[in-house]
């Protein structure tokens, strides 16, 4: 059963996590440094981790609504993280974060 957060209140949650990463991410300039960081790379993937929960839980009538986005890739990558995390190659999240986040982020804020 799903809990009562409503579409609003998931989206603001993915927001949040969004911005964890951008904030995490200040000063890492290179796919090499970030992979170098165990504690940052953790800490990028929970939070990727966390937008896709927040993606899972969004109402079908909100993702069918929504067809700019792939949500189901978004999705996708929060079961790797969760369930396949000893397969989880860094620099895959290094180009997410690099080139995917920035036009999602995009996408949530104008929601």
């Amino acid at each position: 059963m799903r809990d009562k957060l409503n579409d609003p209140a998931r989206l603001q949650l993915i927001r949040e996590a969004i911005a964890n990463i951008e904030s995490f991410m200040q000063g890492t300039n290179s796919p090499e440094a970030f992979e170098g960081n165990k504690i940052l790379c953790h800490a990028v993937a929970y939070n990727l981790q966390c937008i896709g929960e927040g993606v899972y839980r969004l109402s079908k009538e909100f993702i069918s609504s929504h067809t700019d986005i792939d949500w189901d890739e978004i999705e996708g990558l929060r079961h790797v993280l969760v369930h396949d995390y000893y397969m989880v190659n860094m620099r895959t999240l290094w180009n997410i974060i690099q080139k995917d986040l920035p036009n999602f982020k995009h996408y949530i804020q104008a929601l």
